[in-house]
């Protein structure tokens, strides 16, 4: 079973903790976006100051190779409405870094998809759900649906998904998709897409939204069934656990996060600002981080039911979810079925009113 964002093995995270070095770094360029997701871990904001310059983009990018990262990984925001997307892929292919980029697929057109192609960006389409209805709805935006398709269109005349040409799907799995998820899972499966469903972190919009929560029974059937579909259709054995289905997120060990405002956070989950690229280098941030260094050391960390569980040499929960529902980035994961009544107890203390 591969970790995190899809291709690291177990050794080159082990190799990669003992020497201190990143395997990669997740930035964003900007936090603009036109969707308006009801489950988006960026609060809603209508102004966006003092975001990063490309300058300062391309130096803590440059940090990062310097610390080892092999990889950047463009959030959001959305990265393909960036003014200067193509400046900034140009860069980092450049010096000769992996990109992978997360999008809802607004700006990529045929000329975009195929400058991605010639980059070799992996790339991350956000779809969750082949209704137009629910996927609009799930967006936030009426045309949501059509725009998706539009990209994926656009990426498949490109070239993708091939063997240089990684593509994959995000999906957030909630109540108005989890029905659905087992025929998109063998669609994507069929289409060589690979498939990156993941529980909602409870942060942000989603913990406003509670119409899209999915209880953590529910959750483990989901997942049970997908590793079925996957073991019987298609030859590929892994263990079920959250919160991605079929991967380990032990990212924490190899990489963190820089927002467009230049604020170094565990990941988008752990809403912590270790500090800020402006006042120090990206390794005195790390180095010197005691919530870095409480995380890779979590089998010594790690509270509660996650400490003791029989998975915890290779799993240590969604450390987002257990630091948004309970304020302790160590505490154990509460949507984790193994922890279904601690989930029951947070569900409950969190509960705010919802719409749909």
């Amino acid at each position: 079973m591969q970790i995190y964002n899809l291709e690291f093995t177990e050794q080159e995270i082990r190799e990669a903790v003992a020497a201190g070095r990143l395997l990669s770094m997740e930035i964003e360029f900007s936090r603009i976006c036109n969707f308006r997701c009801s489950y988006c871990y960026v609060p809603d904001q209508k102004e966006f100051k003092n975001e990063l310059s490309r300058e300062e983009i391309k130096d803590v990018i440059l940090q990062a190779r310097d610390l080892g990262a092999r990889k950047v990984i463009i959030l959001g925001g959305e990265p393909s409405i960036y003014p200067y997307l193509t400046e900034m892929l140009c860069f980092i292919d450049k010096e000769g870094l992996e990109i992978e980029m997360f999008t809802n697929g607004s700006g990529v057109d045929e000329n975009l998809a195929a400058l991605l192609a010639e980059k070799k960006v992996r790339v991350v389409l956000k779809l969750n759900s082949r209704n137009e209805m629910i996927q609009d709805q799930l967006a936030g935006k009426r045309g949501a649906f059509a725009t998706i398709n539009r990209a994926l269109a656009a990426l498949k005349k490109a070239g993708y998904p091939s063997a240089d040409l990684f593509l994959a799907i995000s999906t957030v799995i909630c109540r108005q998709n989890i029905k659905e998820l087992p025929a998109m899972w063998r669609w994507l499966r069929e289409e060589n897409i690979e498939p990156y469903f993941e529980i909602i972190t409870p942060q942000a919009n989603a913990l406003k939204n509670t119409w899209l929560t999915v209880d953590s029974v529910e959750l483990r059937q989901l997942f049970l069934q997908l590793a079925e579909i996957d073991l019987e259709r298609f030859g590929r054995h892994w263990e079920p656990q959250p919160p991605l289905v079929g991967h380990k997120c032990m990212r924490h060990q190899v990489s963190c996060v820089v927002t467009a405002v230049g604020n170094v956070m565990p990941c988008v989950g752990v809403t912590i600002a270790l500090d800020n690229i402006r006042n120090k280098k990206l390794a005195h941030i790390l180095k010197h981080s005691e919530v870095v260094n409480n995380l890779k050391n979590y089998r010594e960390t790690i509270k509660g039911e996650c400490h003791s569980c029989e998975k915890a040499d290779e799993c240590y929960g969604c450390r987002g979810a257990a630091y948004q529902l309970t304020g302790d980035y160590l505490a154990s994961d509460p949507t984790c079925w193994r922890n279904a009544a601690d989930a029951s107890t947070c569900a409950a203390n969190t509960k705010t009113t919802g719409a749909v």
